[in-house]
């Protein structure tokens, strides 16, 4: 039976083998298109990744990665038991759950309305406009967003009289992930849509005629006929979502905090740069952002794993 099992290994692994050549014959300027990719992840993603061992070493640049002694999970021990810990991973969770959870769904109904348009000219008009903020850099956007809610931004005053609320709205650790939010869903919603128009371009016009037919109206045909149509699309982009829910972007959260507001600004990503960059504290950080980089691998594994008992849709 062993030599059997054996035989049948060595057999497939020689299919394959011919299974690939004929492939990469057959597609070989393909494969050549695709070498620059390959190499640039290797040198600029995974190259990089060896230095993940000064989380677990008293690192010294002069010493170098090699040289510096061993310390186990020191660092991390440290990061779970100290006071940022609860702090920080509140904040990054919180932020990201907000995000996921008005943000996810914005470019979804966004690009079923674009899709309702008919009248072309206006449909292009309305997706240049929602496309542009998001080739606004990072750092115009904060400042953009420090003036309007400062104590003399018009954002301020209009809320300020509408609320009641005093002083700057940034200044102020309670409003601080409400603009974070509201920010970010305006930045992304446009850009985020064109994924989703090009799964409803997929969906065959034959259907919509059926459904009409039926007596379905637009509504209906919409939750039949469209939203049935996206599902694949939106739960590919649910799992790379859930992947990335402890990585939310630092920068745009480092520039609008401040020490006042770091109570419910402050996440992990902010941490680790103060951390590595300010304090030098560099196999620290480097322990906090394998931390993040774990949680994130569980819940995107996870994410998979229950889309592909449920929905029989999954990454891999």
């Amino acid at each position: 039976m062993k030599a059997a099992k054996v035989n049948n290994g060595k057999l497939e692994k020689q299919k394959f083998s011919v299974r690939l050549r004929r492939d990469f014959k057959a597609n070989k300027y393909i494969y050549i298109m695709l070498l620059p990719v390959v190499v640039y992840l290797l040198i600029f993603n995974y190259a990089p990744m060896y230095g993940i061992v000064i989380a677990f070493k008293n690192y010294k640049p002069r010493l170098g990665i090699l040289e510096s002694p061993w310390v186990g999970m020191k660092y991390f021990k440290e990061f779970t038991s100290s006071m940022y810990f609860g702090r920080t991973l509140r904040n990054t969770l919180a932020l990201s759950g907000l995000n996921l959870l008005f943000g996810f769904m914005a470019p979804i109904l966004f690009a079923v309305l674009l899709n309702e348009i008919r009248n072309m000219r206006f449909k292009k008009l309305v997706q240049t406009v929602t496309y542009l903020p998001h080739f606004i850099t990072t750092v115009i956007i904060a400042s953009l967003i420090l003036v309007f809610t400062n104590s003399d931004g018009f954002i301020t005053q209009i809320v300020n009289g509408i609320t009641g609320h005093t002083g700057s709205l940034i200044g102020d650790k309670n409003c601080f992930r409400a603009i974070y939010v509201i920010s970010d869903i305006w930045q992304g919603f446009g850009w985020g849509s064109i994924v989703y128009l090009a799964a409803i371009a997929g969906i065959g016009p034959e259907l919509y005629e059926a459904a009409r037919i039926d007596g379905a109206n637009k509504f209906r045909q919409i939750w039949h006929v469209t939203l049935p149509g996206m599902r694949p699309t939106i739960v590919t982009m649910f799992i790379l979502a859930m992947g990335g829910l402890m990585s939310i972007g630092w920068e745009k959260a480092f520039l609008l905090q401040t020490p006042l507001t770091y109570e419910t600004s402050d996440i992990i990503s902010t941490f680790v740069y103060r951390k590595g960059f300010e304090d030098a504290n560099y196999s620290y950080s480097t322990a906090v952002g394998l931390f993040n980089s774990i949680i994130n691998l569980i819940l995107v594994t996870t994410a998979n794993r229950l889309s592909r008992k449920f929905n029989e849709t999954s990454l891999w």
